[in-house]
């Protein structure tokens, strides 16, 4: 009886583990590597600033909200125009300064909403 093949397969099977068991220490060695090497320039990035480097406020001090009620820009209809209107043509969906600034109020006697407490039809 022949042996010689089982031989070869027993001794290349082994070299076949431990090379792959080198080359998974090989892997962990450089995922331990990138994540240390990831925590020290996250470490150094994050730092406090230095002075010169805060914001500074304005020269004509600080900046304060505005408010102010918008409305949409009208899209012209094809009726108008006599043609489809391409995307480029439209132009961005801006808005205009409304020329009405109050603020809206609700009618009397109503909450604004369906169910909100109203008068009701009766």
């Amino acid at each position: 009886m022949d042996t010689t093949g089982y031989e070869t397969v027993a001794a290349g099977s082994g070299f076949g583990v431990a090379a792959f068991v080198v080359g998974g220490l090989v892997l962990v060695g450089v995922l331990i590597w990138a994540v240390r090497l990831g925590i020290k320039v996250m470490r150094s990035e994050s730092r406090t600033p230095r002075g010169g480097e805060h914001p500074t406020l304005p020269e004509s001090g600080p900046v304060h909200e505005t408010r102010q009620r918008r409305e949409p820009d009208e899209v012209p209809r094809a009726e108008e125009t006599g043609r489809r209107l391409t995307p480029h043509e439209l132009g961005s969906s801006g808005s205009r300064r409304s020329g009405e600034q109050g603020r809206p109020r609700w009618n009397t006697g109503s909450s604004g909403s369906f169910g909100g407490g109203g008068p009701g039809a009766t």
